[in-house]
């Protein structure tokens, strides 16, 4: 398979996973409010034009054009207008904006189907619908990365060697040609071949990567003894490393940049070599922790997302380098996934099952975002009726307590403002990703 077919097919499986995501959220709403009888006229992913659509009993199943999300219709959302605080009108009388939806929303129940509007639930009821959608991303997100992790296992560097450099270039960190002024490399001038298996670097044994690393740091520019196995047979070289400057990297791999966004570098020994990579399970008694430390990673960010959006158009104006661990919109989770499926094909340096990991980790990822991000307690987001289902049970249950009538259910229609409001910054954030994905991908 070709680089350029391996990244298709990654865009591919994204938009299928992310199609796939959206629809079970959608599920998580649509099947507690069936079973709590719920009228359920429409189920659609997408939005706008109509592609294709099937009828089941009373609901239409279908396929919109903009894949930017989905939904499920549930009649009755909006509770009926209170006599005792009218809806505003205009000086003409007319409707205005939040007493016309609540009276489309009205005329969404047809006569003796009061009782499947989705207002007159309870609230337990109203809590288990609305945040069934978000448990299910998290459930999904949760599983997809415990496969990726502990069943498929993850790509991980070994004390083996994937290649050898010829050459100390002048631009190590672009993977720039070997030139005729270039001097051969330490790693090529001591005889060390792709293959070969690190078994210990100046004496001191090594099993992992990390160790080989810190070895050469540890040896600096001294001659060391190097115990390689190569074809089953052990064999000593000696291996004296250059300076040579390096750009500075943060735990994430990411260039570090000063305040005017130049690069730093600093001098560090230089050998030539890459590691090999070889696909480990985690134990399944690390999974729970690992997992757990995604999502808190994930809830961070999302608490965080102004901060994030920033830094995003910061790298959008070329003032910062844009963060691998940041925001990222469809176009560069896309470009993302394009890239983890085209890693190494051809090469050899990438096992399948290592791009079928990353694959995984990052739908679990996208899972695991919807599910945070869903939790913002504003309209029209899933968080935003969950908090006014958790405002309608504490003013019931204080009107009991005080022996009052009960207030009945919360007026979310005076909300839509608001929600509008919401909606028309989601569509700015998602416009400013998209700009950002393009002058300033994350790679």
């Amino acid at each position: 398979m070709s680089q350029a077919l391996a990244y298709a097919l990654g865009i591919a499986v994204m938009v299928a996973g992310i199609a796939v995501s959206v629809a079970l959220h959608e599920l998580g709403h649509m099947l507690p409010a069936k079973k709590f009888g719920v009228k359920v006229p429409e189920y659609f992913i997408g939005f706008g034009p109509r592609l294709w659509s099937v009828r089941r009993g009373e609901t239409e199943y279908g396929v919109k054009a903009l894949w930017l999300g989905g939904y499920v219709k549930l009649v009755g959302m909006l509770p009926p207008e209170n006599p005792d605080r009218p809806d505003r009108r205009t000086s003409s009388g007319e409707l205005g904006m939040v007493g016309q939806a609540r009276a489309d929303s009205m005329e969404e129940i047809a006569p003796g189907e009061e009782a499947r509007a989705f207002y007159r639930l309870s609230v337990p009821r109203k809590l288990v619908v609305m945040a069934g959608g978000i448990l299910t991303n998290l459930l999904l997100g949760v599983v997809l990365l415990a496969v990726s992790l502990g069943v498929v296992g993850v790509p991980t560097s070994t004390s083996s060697l994937a290649t050898v450099a010829p050459c100390v270039s002048s631009d190590i960190d672009a993977a720039a040609p070997c030139t005729e002024e270039d001097p051969e490399s330490p790693a090529a001038r001591a005889g060390l071949e792709p293959g070969d298996r690190i078994i210990s670097w100046n004496g001191v044994p090594v099993s992992t990567w990390q160790e080989v690393t810190a070895q050469i740091e540890r040896a600096g520019t001294t001659p060391a003894e190097v115990v390689v196995e190569r074809d089953g047979a052990l064999s000593a070289v000696s291996v004296t490393a250059v300076e040579v400057e390096r750009a500075v990297r943060d735990d994430q791999g990411s260039p570090v940049t000063d305040s005017t966004g130049t690069v730093l570098t600093r001098s560090r020994p230089y050998v030539g070599v890459a590691p090999a990579t070889e696909i480990r399970r985690v134990p399944l008694g690390e999974l729970p922790g690992m997992v757990a430390q995604a999502v808190g990673g994930t809830l961070r960010a999302i608490a965080t997302l102004p901060v994030g959006l920033y830094h995003v158009v910061a790298a959008g104006l070329g003032l910062e380098e844009r963060s691998t661990t940041g925001v990222i919109g469809l176009v560069g989770l896309g470009r993302y996934a394009g890239q983890v499926s085209s890693t190494g094909v051809g090469e050899g340096t990438v096992p399948f099952a290592g791009r079928v990991s990353a694959m995984l980790s990052l739908l679990g990822s996208l899972n695991l975002a919807l599910f945070a991000f869903n939790l913002v307690p504003l309209l029209p987001l899933d968080g935003g009726h969950v908090a006014g289902a958790c405002w309608e049970g504490l003013r019931r249950r204080w009107a009991a307590v005080r022996g009052q009538p009960d207030p009945g259910p919360v007026d979310i229609a005076r909300l839509l403002p608001v929600s509008q409001v919401v909606f028309a910054l989601l569509v700015v954030m998602a416009v400013v990703l998209v700009w950002a994905d393009l002058v300033a991908p994350v790679t």
